[in-house]
């Protein structure tokens, strides 16, 4: 499965929850949600996973936590706020250079249509 054929069924799921439930939620509820949704399409999801850094030759435990990680080909960054800020979209191009993966979707659904909500970010795809 493609990175393009895998953002499309995370933008039908996070359209189907957005409809079902709206805007206002805590992020980690549209994370669960779109977790198990995504578990239900046979997808691998790895949720919350604690990535290291490597600096210098050193292995740096204090690396980040994705919020999903679906088929070791797209990170997922969740949001829940009233804007996003021109850090989140940096931030998670550092996180595709870091784990060398090719595509990211930054996704926040406190917006009012979820199609708003949603940003591709590209590391050399």
């Amino acid at each position: 499965m493609t990175e393009n054929e895998i953002s499309k069924i995370v933008v039908d799921k996070c359209y189907q929850i957005h409809i079902a439930l709206g805007p206002g939620l805590l992020e980690s509820v549209y994370e669960e949600i779109l977790y198990h949704e995504l578990k239900k399409e046979n997808l691998k999801v790895e949720r919350q996973k604690v990535l290291p850094v490597f600096w210098d030759k050193i292995k740096l435990e204090l690396g980040f936590r994705a919020d999903l990680i679906i088929e070791n080909k797209v990170i997922l960054e969740l949001k829940s706020v009233a804007k996003i800020e021109p850090v989140h979209p940096k931030q998670l191009l550092t996180y595709l250079k870091i784990t060398n993966l090719k595509l990211g979707l930054l996704i926040n659904f406190n917006e009012a249509l979820i199609k708003n909500g949603i940003t591709r970010i590209v590391n050399s795809l």
